[in-house]
């Protein structure tokens, strides 16, 4: 069974920072690509960043250009959001998913974490 586990959410003052983690398991993690995902209330969801399988080749949406940056770990199976310079529109839910299909869909999905940025 797949399971994609993200942690690190929470409650952080504008410009602040937080470093989201995501462990997967029950899939060979170096098969995957790995892409974070945010929702915010009332909208839709939106892609943030994916990382292809050896981690050398990023994407990112254009609101987080040199802000955040998504990283993977293989040997821990585990994919993270490094966000810095944080602002109160930054406010969603934040999911990872992992692919096959190098980012062209997403084949699993986390639960979610919250990050809520105040002004």
């Amino acid at each position: 069974q797949v399971q994609l586990v993200e942690s690190g959410g929470g409650l952080v003052q504008a410009g602040g920072s937080l470093r989201l983690s995501c462990a997967a398991s029950g899939l060979t993690f170096s098969y995957y690509t790995m892409g974070w995902f945010r929702q915010a209330p009332g909208k839709s969801r939106e892609f943030v960043a994916t990382v292809q399988r050896s981690g050398s080749i990023r994407n990112y949406a254009d609101f987080v250009k040199g802000r955040f940056t998504i990283s993977r770990d293989n040997a821990k199976n585990t994919v993270y959001l490094q966000m810095n310079s944080l602002k109160p529109e930054d406010t969603a839910v934040y999911y990872c998913a992992a692919g096959v299909r190098g980012g062209v869909t997403f084949d699993y999905w986390g639960q979610g974490t919250q990050v809520t940025v105040s002004s």
